[in-house]
């Protein structure tokens, strides 16, 4: 009867090391994800801060090239949002269930949290920049329309048919 006890707890043990050492690859591969994503939005930030610099000079060429990294950017982002989506449902499975040792749910916490103020700054510089691209499409827009009306006025004068020979005599 002892012996069987024995075997018992020592298949237990065994599983719950496994367990252990599953919990701890889940954890440690979503604070992985989680650095990644966090690093994406840092760049994010950088290149939203930089096209700001770039719309107030009114450098399209340069706006162009910012809106083309920024784009690959987001798409780094979303692909990497798609591996962390299961894998955060995943980690909460395991920090749900009793574990043994300490799990870095601490630190998992935290990067979620600065990943969180990350997103906030993007959205906000995202907007600023939009509001900024705005003013400088109507500014624009406002000189294209002052060309235009100059060069109507140019063209109107200049075909205005005028005597070419006037009578002094008479």
């Amino acid at each position: 009867m002892t012996a069987v006890l024995e075997k018992e707890t020592a298949g237990t043990a065994a599983i719950s090391e496994t367990e252990l050492a599953q919990r701890i690859a889940v954890i440690k591969r979503f604070k992985e994800l989680l650095n990644q994503q966090r690093e994406r939005f840092y760049n994010f930030i950088s290149v939203l801060e930089n096209q700001e610099k770039i719309i107030s000079d009114g450098n399209s060429e340069g706006n162009l090239a910012h809106v083309e990294l920024e784009e690959q950017i987001i798409a780094e982002i979303f692909s990497i949002q798609k591996v962390i989506d299961p894998l955060e449902a995943i980690y909460r499975t395991v920090v749900s269930q009793p574990h043994h040792a300490d799990d870095g749910g601490d630190d998992v916490a935290a990067l979620k949290h600065s990943l969180e103020d990350l997103k906030t700054q993007a959205a906000i510089q995202s907007k600023r920049n939009k509001e900024l691209l705005s003013s400088r499409m109507s500014e624009i827009r406002s000189e294209i329309n002052t060309l235009k009306s100059h060069s109507m006025l140019k063209y109107n004068y200049q075909n205005i048919n005028s005597a070419l020979l006037v009578d002094i005599e008479g």
